[in-house]
C-alpha cells in the first residue's frame, strides 16, 4: 500500500477529481478528511469510503474563507494528530469572456481556484513543518499553460503553478513536497449541464486530444497518488499535464497544413 499511515486532507472532495482521488488514496491505505463546502456531499464520500474500511471524516469547509479553512484544519489535526497529504482540487465552472466577464465572476474564479489553494497551504503547511514531511498536491489546468480561454479561470490556475513552485522551493527544507498536476478536458460533473445541451460535446472535444478520449476523474487521482506517495519523494515543483496528449501538439492543425508544407 502505498499511502499506508498518511492522513490525507482533500479540498473538494465531494465530487468529481476529489471524490476520485478519496478513492483512489483510501484505496491505498490513507485515512482521508474529506472536506467540501456541501457537507452533505463530503458525507456521501466518506460513507462509501468506510463501506471499503478506510478510516475517513467528513468536514465542511469553504476554501475561499480562512476562518473555516483555518477551523478545519484545526478539527483534522485534533482528530487524526497529523496531515500528512494536501490535495486541493476545490473549483468551479469558469466564467469566460474577458470584456463580458463581471467582476464578480472574476473574484469568484480567482478566489476559489488561486485564493483557496493559499488558505489551504497556508493553515497546513505549520503542521507539515512541525513534522519535516509533507506532500502538496494541487489541481491547475492546462488553461494555466496556454490559452484556452475562460480567462479568470486560466489566470488563477496559473497563479496555482506559480505558488505551487513557490511552496516547493521555500519549504522544501522542511521536508515538504509539492506538486500539480495539469489536467485537460475531465469528465465531472461540472460539465453535465453543457453536455445535456450539447450532447456530442465530448464526442467533438475527444477529436483534440491524441490518445482519443477526454480524460476521468480516475486519471487525475492515479497522478495525485503517485505524486503523494513515496515514489515521488524527490519530485518536487513540477507541473504534470495528465492530458491525453493535447499538450504535445495538434494534429488538426497538421492535417489543414500539411499541403502547404
Amino acid at each position: 500500500m502505498r499511502l499506508s499511515d498518511r492522513v490525507v486532507l482533500i479540498a473538494g472532495a465531494g465530487s468529481g477529481i476529489g471524490r476520485a482521488t478519496a478513492h483512489a488514496m483510501g484505496s491505498e491505505d490513507a485515512a482521508i478528511i474529506a472536506t467540501d463546502i456541501d457537507r452533505s456531499q463530503a458525507e456521501a464520500v466518506t460513507a462509501e469510503l468506510r463501506d471499503m474500511g478506510v478510516k475517513a471524516i467528513a468536514l465542511a469547509m469553504d476554501v475561499t474563507d480562512g476562518n473555516s479553512v483555518r477551523d478545519t484544519v484545526a478539527r483534522s489535526i485534533r482528530h487524526f494528530d497529523r496531515i500528512d497529504v494536501l490535495v486541493n482540487s476545490a473549483g468551479v465552472w469558469p466564467a469566460d469572456g474577458l470584456i463580458d466577464m463581471d467582476e464578480a465572476a472574476w473574484d469568484r474564479d480567482l478566489q476559489v481556484c488561486l485564493t483557496g489553494t493559499f488558505l489551504t497551504c497556508k493553515h497546513v503547511l505549520p503542521h507539515m513543518i512541525r513534522q519535516r514531511s509533507g506532500a502538496i498536491v494541487s489541481i491547475t489546468s492546462v488553461n494555466g499553460l496556454e490559452f484556452l480561454g475562460a480567462e479568470a479561470y486560466s489566470s488563477a490556475k496559473a497563479g496555482v503553478i506559480s505558488l505551487t513552485k513557490a511552496v516547493a522551493v521555500r519549504y522544501g527544507p522542511d521536508g515538504v513536497r509539492a506538486n500539480a498536476i495539469a489536467p485537460a478536458t475531465i469528465q465531472t460533473p461540472i460539465w453535465e449541464a453543457s453536455h445535456r445541451e450539447d450532447p456530442e460535446l465530448f464526442e467533438r472535444l475527444t477529436r483534440l486530444y491524441p490518445l482519443g478520449r477526454v480524460g476521468s476523474p480516475e486519471d487525475v487521482a492515479h497522478a495525485a497518488v503517485f505524486l503523494a506517495s513515496e515514489e515521488a519523494n524527490w519530485i518536487s515543483g513540477v507541473v504534470l499535464p495528465v492530458d491525453g496528449g493535447f499538450l504535445a501538439g495538434r494534429q488538426g492543425f497538421v492535417d489543414e497544413t500539411k499541403d502547404r508544407q
